[in-house]
């Protein structure tokens, strides 16, 4: 029979919107503003601090909705933002300074929602407000790392083959190599040409030495990689905060972009993305004395950093190993002495290197060596930001057995800062170290009135599209601004189940764009049954004809749409990309609702029945 669509066809349809409208639901009810506190340095919030929150916030007068203590933080939710920024402040100066306090937006979705996963749609920071931070990496540093690398490379290299130098050590801007005799110069030059790409050698045979420099696109590779593994790293840091849809990203030859959605305080996420925090590995000097060296008397050699207690310790200045070979690092507990711990994981090529260079120094005392660079806020003469690092010695153990690709460091002073310090560390070790230039806080009020200037562009769209359907199509156009509502709670309902999807003001425009859009496939279906019903065909014959001979139509305009949403995903940045995601979304449900959707319904009730007129 004509136009009958079988019951699980239009089951499929109501459970699909049904699905939709649950998955939508948690956007009615918003978020609270919140204030969140966390420990600082390793320092984990407990139930004495819950007390000592509630008992500061009651002192003041302020009233909260609920104070919870989770994963060592706590979390207090409020009714409006003016308490909640009087909470923020009067926190802050209970707490001191061992405790982030920091303000957020916590979704106020119902529990037994959540536990279905039910959770309001991601908002940009246009929306909900947030930070935005520049940060510039330190290019010298980079260099720097970059000429200390070459450094160890052409030891390890010389070595392995037995060809025998004086000496290797900068020299300007590149390395220099002294060698025994003209023998030993040719090999070593054959050699490191032959290993190292990129290099410039300048050989100076009176001499026997061997003057290496970096070639121009070796020098804007190195810059490149910086930069690139600068922003990888970032992201993952941003990972470990759980900020929902950051956005990182490149900009100029030595900035990187950083914004921070739903998020208003800077607190913590300074913390944690500023920090630099890397570790070295150094043997102990132990021919010479550490009292001579605090006279003045340094060798050579080795160099004075002091220990977490503040005790000096004197290291070899030779590098055994970097933090940029960390690919895994988690604390735990020493089972037998009861300590907390720090277990690393290195990529084959750290594994290499320490396996060389614990072989021959076994039994022997090996210092941790905790590093972190700061921005002094002063600038050098070319107008790059100065910076200070700081050097402390956390762990000196004995090396008991050549080590390879895995161990454990211990001497964190509790599990909450061996915690903190895997964190750094599974992160990634900033190739250079970076500062924010600038700080950009966007309030929750400003992202609330954009949230409601786009809501009324919808609004407006959206009922005046209704108006017309229903006024020029009757009862046909009833159907279709069902279709409509559908469509849009499809939107929203997929929006908020996607993962990476964030609604941007721009993704909101993209949403005016698709209501617009949408009724074009109903208005080709309806006029087509219109003329097929003029040409006196049946009722149940014209219906049919309208949706087979419309379809075709439809789906070649709306794919053609979809590819250029697409390419526009693929190729843009930002809110270019939130306005393709609304846009690519809306087209798929908007063709699902009105052919299959209308559909349905027509067929539910005109189909299959002896009618003479359309209400068309």
């Amino acid at each position: 029979m004509l136009n009958k669509y079988p019951l699980w066809k239009s089951l499929m349809v109501v459970f699909i919107i049904a699905i939709g409208a649950l998955y939508a639901l948690p956007n009615y009810y918003g978020e609270d503003p919140a204030v969140q506190i966390s420990g600082t340095k390793g320092v984990e919030a407990d139930l004495a601090t819950l007390d000592q929150i509630k008992a500061s916030l009651a002192s003041s007068n302020i009233t909260y909705q609920s104070a919870s203590l989770a994963n060592g933080q706590v979390l207090v939710r409020f009714k409006d933002y003016k308490n909640q920024q009087t909470a923020n402040k009067a926190l802050s100066i209970s707490l001191g300074s061992e405790y982030s306090v920091a303000l957020n937006l916590t979704p106020a979705t119902p529990e037994w929602l959540a536990n279905i996963g039910g959770v309001p749609m991601k908002l940009g920071l246009d929306l909900s407000g947030g930070v935005h931070f520049l940060m510039e990496v330190d290019m010298k540093t980079a260099m720097n790392r970059a000429q200390e690398n070459m450094l160890g490379g052409f030891r390890t290299d010389l070595r392995n083959e037995k060809i025998r130098y004086r000496s290797v050590k900068e020299s300007g801007n590149g390395v220099e190599v002294v060698f025994r005799n003209e023998d030993d110069l040719a090999a070593g030059e054959s050699l490191l040409k032959r290993t190292n790409q990129g290099l410039i050698f300048v050989d100076d045979e009176d001499k026997l030495s061997l003057k290496v420099t970096m070639s121009e696109a070796k020098l804007k590779e190195t810059r490149e990689y910086a930069i690139q593994q600068n922003i990888t790293i970032i992201r993952n840091r941003v990972n470990e905060l759980g900020v929902a849809e950051p956005l990182v990203q490149r900009q100029g030859s030595k900035h990187i972009v950083v914004e921070l959605p739903g998020v208003q305080d800077t607190a913590r996420a300074k913390e944690i993305l500023g920090a630099t925090a890397t570790l070295q590995f150094h043997m102990v000097d132990q021919q010479h004395d550490v009292r001579d060296a605090l006279n003045g008397r340094v060798p050579a050699g080795s160099f004075l950093v002091n220990d977490q207690d503040g005790r000096p310790q004197l290291l070899k200045k030779r590098i055994m190993l970097r933090g940029e070979h960390i690919v895994g690092a988690a604390s735990s507990m020493d089972q037998q002495t009861n300590r907390s711990q720090v277990n690393i994981d290195l990529d084959s090529k750290g594994g290499s290197i320490f396996s060389n260079a614990t072989k021959d120094n076994i039994g022997k005392p090996m210092a941790t060596v905790f590093i972190e660079s700061k921005a002094t806020g002063e600038k050098n003469p070319d107008g790059s930001l100065k910076f200070t690092q700081h050097q402390e010695v956390i762990s000196v153990a004995t090396i008991q057995a050549r080590l390879g690709s895995s161990f454990r460091i211990t001497g964190q002073d509790s599990p909450a800062a061996a915690h903190n310090l895997a964190l750094l560390l599974r992160a990634g070790a900033l190739i250079a170290p970076i500062a924010i230039v600038e700080e950009r806080t966007v309030g929750p009020s400003l992202g609330a009135e954009n949230v409601q200037l786009g809501m009324q562009a919808i609004l407006w769209g959206f009922a005046l599209v209704l108006l017309f359907m229903m006024v020029y199509y009757r009862k046909f156009g009833l159907v279709a601004n069902f279709a409509l509502a559908a469509n849009l709670v499809l939107i929203v309902g997929i929006m908020s189940l996607i993962p990476g999807a964030t609604l941007t003001l721009p993704g909101m425009a993209g949403i005016v764009l698709t209501v617009g859009m949408a009724v074009d496939a109903n208005v080709l279906i309806f006029e087509r049954i219109r003329e097929e019903l003029r040409e006196g065909k049946s009722v149940q014959q014209s219906i049919h004809q309208g949706y087979d001979a419309a379809f075709s139509t439809i789906f070649d305009a709306n794919i053609t749409t979809l590819i250029a949403a697409l390419i526009l995903f693929a190729v843009g940045t930002g809110p270019i990309k939130g306005f393709a995601v609304t846009l690519s979304i809306g087209i798929i449900t908007s063709m699902f609702t009105s052919i299959i959707g209308t559909r349905s319904v027509v067929n539910a009730v005109w189909g299959g029945k002896k009618i003479d007129k359309l209400p068309i």
